[in-house]
């Protein structure tokens, strides 16, 4: 089924399905002090609200919208294996080789692509020209005020400023990737003077094989993708349903052809 199901924090599930990605949150009611969910939309599905540009449009009516589909869920899975590998390395710990992570498209274990690990490689090298002082690797932020959520990947001070940092795996930098950053700054008081960047990983236009690119803060435009996201999305929430284990039709046996059966 094409819907998953995460823990990314304490009291905090990202739930994605195809077209849609919540963040749940546990909070205790003001008034009853009842435990009750609280669903904040995501800022990557804000950020698609946001007009991708001539150039997408251009790379899409090439593509045709099927392979663009496979291109992007391949994209995703390299990259979401990159980000758990990249996760590990920050917690001190090695990548081997060999090593495998979740694909999130199959729920299944992989051993890294050579792609993959050349991606890794790559932040490696930048980690090591660079030195960035580790502030937070992986974190959930919510804006409670607003009423949205998302994910950083990297928060560290290089050459003592703070950085709010993205990890990418693709060859270009789109609108919705600045609008996301942006949108990740204005969630948490604490980094309202962090300055922001992508970090590709895997770049092939140049020798690095990465690309450290400054990003300049666009608040002002993720508002306005946020406000087309709620003319569309207002009404949309996440399906809460229960399946079953097991499915039957139950049906019932004619007791002759049952006693016919025995004899």
């Amino acid at each position: 089924m094409e819907k998953e199901i995460r823990k990314v924090a304490d009291g905090v599930v990202r739930i994605t399905t195809y077209s849609e990605r919540w963040y749940a949150q546990t909070i205790n009611n003001l008034e009853t002090s009842i435990p009750e969910v609280k669903f904040f939309p995501s800022v990557t599905w804000i950020g698609e609200f946001y007009p991708k540009g001539i150039f997408y449009m251009k790379w899409l009516a090439s593509k045709g919208w099927d392979e663009a589909e496979a291109i992007k869920t391949a994209a995703g899975d390299k990259g979401s294996k990159v980000h758990l590998a990249i996760a590990k390395l920050l917690e001190n710990e090695e990548v081997r080789m060999d090593e495998k992570f979740i694909n999130k498209e199959t729920g299944e274990e992989e051993e890294l692509s050579v792609e993959e690990y050349e991606c890794i490689m790559t932040f490696v090298r930048w980690f090591q020209e660079y030195k960035p002082e580790i502030i937070a690797g992986e974190q959930v932020v919510i804006n409670q005020d607003m009423e949205y959520a998302g994910t950083i990947d990297f928060v560290c001070k290089i050459k003592g400023e703070l950085y709010i940092v993205d990890f990418k795996t693709g060859q270009y930098i789109w609108p919705s990737h600045e609008l996301q950053l942006s949108a990740y700054k204005h969630a948490f008081h604490k980094w309202q003077d962090a300055k922001l960047a992508i970090l590709q990983l895997g770049y092939g236009r140049n020798q690095n094989g990465y690309k450290f690119t400054d990003i300049n803060d666009k608040f002002e435009l993720f508002l306005a993708a946020y406000k087309i996201w709620e003319a569309e999305c207002a009404n949309i929430h996440p399906q809460e349903k229960d399946y079953p284990m097991r499915l039957s039709l139950k049906i019932a046996l004619d007791p002759k052809k049952s006693s016919k059966k025995k004899s």
